[in-house]
């Protein structure tokens, strides 16, 4: 027997869900033949598929008792990203047909002011002339409507929910949905499922933009967001300490697999201008944020120092693009917002 007679007689291999032979959709690969045992590779979504067991032993019907063969070993590996989506291509999602760029602000712990980066970065962006959408995907802690000071009832149209719009942004949150002081209590699938209904069903419309504001850490929404929008630029959040800086390195590594760009690093909580100091006082430590660029390779798009007013913005409902043109904090996110611009348009 050789390559070419096992490819013929694997021809009758067929995927449960794809209804093609395996040989022609290029899921079985690297055919070896050595002595009476064939060798080969099975790409799968993952090496812990469901199906895997199920077409091994296809596979070894196929073959075991052909003539000269009398053992198979099958080693399971696992598609790229890029192969999966295009072997298993998505339904388009309605909601978000005619966004031009996904941007997902993401940090790997809590209190970073990833909400804050987000929320200000949109209207940055908006305020550069860019029409923009701000969607929470904080599915556990939806904070956005407090910080944009949006109270008011969502409304349907056409079996879509239309968004807040809001200084010049359209606005969706969970929170909009229920009371403020109301418990989310999401897990597994229902996660996927809610982020999938927060992109299909809000009437976007044309947007140049889409910023999603990303719980922190690594967990359902994130990969929800990244198995839904394969081409979403992230932006990640850090502070100057090593602490966040690990959390940082782990999220990178969670959309390095699944094939994310990156348009680059912000460091919140740099530093603390004090009145009766000249020098700024490093409250978190120095240099975190250009350390972990150097390491990733990632540009460091901007720093931010820890800044009342950034915060009361937060908690008046009024966001500091807003209620202050002349912080300096202001400058940061316009030369943020145009970085970003520069590298997606």
């Amino acid at each position: 027997m050789d390559e070419q007679q096992i490819r013929q007689a694997l021809q009758a291999v067929i995927h449960p869900k794809l209804k093609k032979s395996l040989i022609d959709i290029g899921m079985i690969r690297n055919i070896s033949i050595h002595d009476d045992v064939v060798t080969l590779n099975l790409a799968l979504k993952s090496k812990r598929s469901p199906l895997k067991n199920v077409i091994i032993r296809q596979i070894e019907k196929a073959l075991v008792g052909l003539p000269g063969i009398s053992a198979v070993q099958v080693d399971v590996i696992a598609l790229s990203h890029e192969e999966f989506h295009q072997l298993f291509p998505r339904a388009p999602l309605k909601g978000v047909e005619k966004v031009k760029q996904f941007l997902a602000v993401a940090s790997g712990k809590e209190g970073v002011g990833k909400t804050t980066i987000a929320v200000n970065v949109a209207l940055a962006l908006a305020q550069q002339g860019y029409l923009v959408g701000l969607l929470d995907a904080d599915v556990y802690g939806p904070s956005i409507p407090v910080m944009m000071g949006i109270s008011e009832a969502l409304e349907m149209k056409d079996n879509m929910i239309i968004p807040k719009e809001k200084h010049g942004l359209r606005v969706m949150s969970l929170g909009m949905t229920t009371g403020r002081n109301e418990a989310f209590i999401w897990r597994g699938p229902l996660v996927s499922k809610m982020i999938h209904q927060l992109l299909d069903q809000v009437a976007w419309g044309e947007l140049d933009y889409l910023v999603i504001d990303l719980p922190p850490g690594t967990g359902d929404p994130s990969i929800a967001i990244a198995n839904a929008l394969p081409h979403c630029s992230i932006l990640m959040v850090t502070t100057p300490q090593e602490v966040a800086l690990a959390d940082v390195r782990r999220a990178i590594e969670l959309f390095r697999k699944t094939g994310q760009p990156f348009v680059g690093l912000v460091e919140n909580m740099s530093y603390f201008l004090c009145e009766h100091s000249a020098k700024p006082i490093e409250i978190f430590g120095h240099g975190g944020g250009e350390q972990l660029s150097k390491e990733t390779g990632f540009p460091l798009l901007g720093t931010l120092p820890i800044d009342l007013e950034l915060q009361q913005s937060g908690d008046s409902g009024i966001p500091l693009l807003i209620s202050s043109e002349g912080s300096a904090s202001v400058d940061v996110f316009q030369k943020i917002a145009k970085r970003i611009a520069d590298q997606t348009q």
